[in-house]
C-alpha cells in the first residue's frame, strides 16, 4: 500500500460512514495519508455508482477489482459498496483490525475480481434487551459487528416480563414502573422472588430521543432496525405498570419479573403460574396498544412492527368471566381463537400505523389476516406451515438459529436448555425443499439474553455462531462448505483476538457422550466438530496437556475416580478450554440417558 491513498467516491451523504470507516481502517494500523476525491482517475481506490444499472448486482451487490495498480468497488447503490469496503479489507492481513499503528506489516491484498450479492434480502439478528438492559452504546457496538458480515435488519425485542425498554410518553409508567426489577445474578428461571424492600433499580430503557439516535446510526450502516412489543404474552412489565390490563383480580400486586418461576414448562399445555397475558377482552387493552404504537410507529421508519404473540399461556383467561363473555358474543370456540380475535385486532391497529403485522408463528393459530409475516421459529415446521398458508416468512428456527442456546459442553457453557454447536448452524438453510422461495424473505439468528448479562457475553454467544447464519442468508447454497467455512472462521478468530472482540472457541472442545456398558460402569465417547484435533484427558484431577494419555477409544471411568478433566490440542498448540466434570456430573448424564 502507498503511504498517500487517494479515495475517489461519489458526493453521496449515504456514503458518508462507508469511507469514514474506511479511511480510519487504512490510516490507524497502516499509518498511511488517506484524502478523499469526487473525481480522481488515478485514484488508489475508486468506489463507483453503477450509471446503467448491473441486474446482476441488485440493490446490495458489488464488484470487486484489485490489480497492481488500484482497487475498484462498482455497485447499483450505496449500501453495494458499504459491503464491497467490508470484504476489501478482510483481504488485507489481519493487523488492519488494529486501534494503532502496526509496523513491519505488508499492507497487501491478493489481486481479485469477486462478484458478489446476497441471496436473500432479510439478513437479520435478533438482541433481546428487555431480559437484560444493553445500553444504547452496547447496541451501537452490536451493529458495528454485525455489518461487517453484512446483515442488514437488528430486531430489537423491546419489551417482556423482565422490562419496558422504550419511553412512551402518553404512559409514563412503562418506564417508571415498568423498564425496572430487582438485580439477580444465578440460574435465571429459579431464582426466589425478591423482597418487597429489596430494591428495583435493575434496567433502564431508551428515550425517543435514544431511539432516534440508533435508527440514524443503523441507517448509516444500511442496517434497517425492526422494533417488537411482545403481547398478548410475556407482558408482566405492561401490567405491573398498568394493572388494569389484566384479566386477573390482584394484578395491582405484581411486580417486574426478575427471574423467578412464573410458567410451568412440565404442563402439557402451557401454563402461567401468574398472569402475564394482556386481557383480550378489556377494550382498555386495545386503547393501550393504540398509543403505544402511534409513538412507536413514529420512531421507526422500517414497514414492520413485529408484535410477539408467543408462548401465551391461556390459562387465567380460561378463568375470566370476561373472556368468557367475550367467547359468547363473538362466537369463539377455544382459547387459540381467543388469540386469533386479538391478534386480528392488533393487526388492525398496526396496519392503522401505516405498518406491516409481523409476529411468531403462534398467531397462525385460531386463523390470521392473510397480510401478516410469520417469523417461524418452533423449527423449521412454523415457518413452513406459514408459507404453504400464502403468509410471507422470515426463518429463525430454534434448530439452527437459536443463539442463546449453549454452544458446547454445559461444563464450561453458562447452562440453558439446549445446545446449539456451530456446526448446526452452519447447516441453516432457509429455503426448504417443496416451499415457493417467494414466501421466504429471508431470516435470522435470535439472542434471547435470560442467562446473558452484558455485552462482552453477548458477544460471546453471538460469534462464530453469528458467521454460519450469516453465510447461509448471504452465499449461493452450492458453494457452502464446512470445512472451507470453518478455515474462514479460523481467520477471523485471530481478527477478533486483535480486535479484543470476545467470540466462543467451544468449537475446539470435544462432544462428549456418556452412557453405560452391559456390567453398569460409566463409558465416556469423546468427538470434535472440526478435524485435527487430539484430545487429553485426566481421572486423577491433574490437568492434562499434550503429554497426558491421549483419547483413542472410549473410556471406561474408574469406579473411584471423582474427576474427569479433558483437553484438546492441535499439534503444540493448546485450543480448547480445560473441561472438569465430576463424577457425579457423569452419572446424571449416563442415568437421563436410560
Amino acid at each position: 500500500m502507498p503511504q498517500k491513498v487517494v479515495i475517489e467516491s461519489p458526493g453521496s451523504p449515504e456514503l458518508k460512514q462507508t469511507l469514514a470507516f474506511l479511511k480510519e481502517r487504512l490510516s490507524v494500523p497502516a499509518g498511511v495519508a488517506v484524502s478523499m476525491s469526487t473525481s480522481s482517475p488515478g485514484a488508489t481506490i475508486q468506489l463507483l455508482l453503477n450509471k446503467a444499472p448491473d441486474n446482476t448486482l441488485g440493490t446490495e451487490g458489488y464488484r470487486l477489482s484489485i490489480t497492481p495498480n488500484n482497487i475498484v468497488i462498482k455497485s447499483n447503490q450505496p449500501a453495494g459498496l458499504f459491503y464491497g469496503v467490508q470484504t476489501l479489507l478482510q483481504l488485507f492481513p489481519k493487523e488492519i483490525e488494529n486501534k494503532s499503528v502496526v509496523k513491519n506489516v505488508k499492507w497487501e491484498a491478493p489481486c481479485v475480481e469477486i462478484t458478489d450479492y446476497p441471496r436473500f434480502g432479510w439478513r437479520g439478528l435478533m438482541f433481546d434487551v428487555s431480559r437484560h438492559f444493553f445500553t444504547k452504546e452496547d447496541v451501537k457496538e452490536y451493529i458495528d459487528e454485525m455489518v461487517r458480515y453484512k446483515y442488514n435488519l437488528l430486531h430489537l425485542h423491546l419489551t417482556d416480563d423482565e422490562g419496558w425498554r422504550i419511553e412512551i410518553k402518553s404512559l409514563p409508567n412503562l418506564t417508571k414502573v415498568g423498564a425496572w426489577n430487582v438485580k439477580k445474578i444465578g440460574n435465571f428461571g429459579s431464582f426466589a422472588p425478591p423482597l418487597p424492600d429489596e430494591p428495583r433499580d435493575y434496567g433502564g430503557f431508551y428515550t425517543q430521543k435514544d431511539i432516534q439516535e440508533l435508527v440514524q446510526y443503523a441507517k448509516d450502516r444500511f442496517v434497517n432496525i425492526m422494533p417488537e412489543i411482545d403481547v398478548p404474552g410475556h407482558s408482566l412489565a405492561a401490567i405491573a405498570s398498568y394493572p388494569e390490563l389484566s384479566c386477573t383480580p390482584g394484578a395491582e400486586n405484581y411486580r417486574v419479573r426478575s427471574g423467578e418461576k412464573i410458567m410451568d414448562w412440565t404442563s402439557p399445555k402451557l401454563k402461567a403460574l401468574v398472569d402475564n397475558t394482556l386481557c383480550p377482552a378489556n377494550e382498555k387493552v386495545y386503547d393501550f396498544l393504540d398509543k403505544v404504537l402511534t409513538e412507536v410507529a413514529k420512531l421507526f421508519p422500517f414497514e414492520y412492527i413485529h408484535m410477539g404473540g408467543d408462548e401465551c399461556a391461556k390459562n387465567f383467561w380460561e378463568q375470566s368471566k370476561e373472556v368468557k363473555a367475550l367467547m359468547q358474543k363473538e362466537g369463539l370456540k377455544d382459547m387459540e381463537e381467543v388469540q386469533s380475535y386479538f391478534e386480528k385486532r392488533l393487526e388492525k391497529i398496526v396496519e392503522s400505523k401505516g405498518k406491516k403485522f409481523m409476529g411468531w408463528d403462534e398467531i397462525l393459530e385460531g386463523g390470521l389476516a392473510p397480510s401478516a409475516v410469520v417469523m417461524g421459529w418452533r423449527g423449521m415446521k412454523g415457518g413452513i406451515e406459514a408459507a404453504k398458508m400464502k403468509h410471507e416468512v422470515v426463518m429463525s428456527p430454534t434448530t439452527y438459529a437459536y443463539i442463546d442456546y449453549m454452544q458446547g459442553d454445559p461444563a464450561i457453557e453458562p447452562q440453558v436448555y439446549a445446545t446449539l454447536r456451530l456446526s448446526k448452524a452452519y447447516q441453516f438453510e432457509p429455503l426448504p425443499e417443496g416451499v415457493e422461495a417467494r414466501y421466504i424473505k429471508g431470516g435470522q439468528a435470535n439472542l434471547w439474553t435470560e442467562q446473558v448479562y452484558n455485552i462482552r457475553h453477548a458477544q460471546y454467544m453471538t460469534w462464530p455462531r453469528g458467521f454460519a447464519i450469516a453465510e447461509s442468508l448471504w452465499s449461493p447454497k452450492n458453494k457452502k462448505n464446512w470445512k472451507d467455512f470453518f478455515s474462514r472462521v479460523e481467520k477471523h478468530f485471530e481478527r477478533f483476538d486483535i480486535m479484543e472482540l470476545k467470540f466462543a472457541p467451544s468449537v475446539y472442545e470435544p462432544i462428549i457422550e456418556v452412557s453405560r456398558t452391559s456390567d453398569k460402569k460409566l463409558k465416556v465417547d469423546l468427538s470434535t466438530e472440526v478435524e485435527g484435533l487430539d484430545i487429553y484427558y485426566t481421572f486423577d484431577n491433574t490437568f492434562p496437556d499434550r503429554f497426558y494419555p491421549k483419547y483413542s477409544r472410549p473410556l471406561v471411568v474408574p469406579p473411584e475416580a471423582l474427576m474427569l478433566k479433558l483437553v484438546t490440542y492441535k499439534g503444540k498448540e493448546q485450543k480448547g478450554r480445560l473441561i472438569s466434570i465430576p463424577a457425579w456430573e457423569l452419572n446424571n448424564r449416563a442415568d437421563k440417558k436410560k
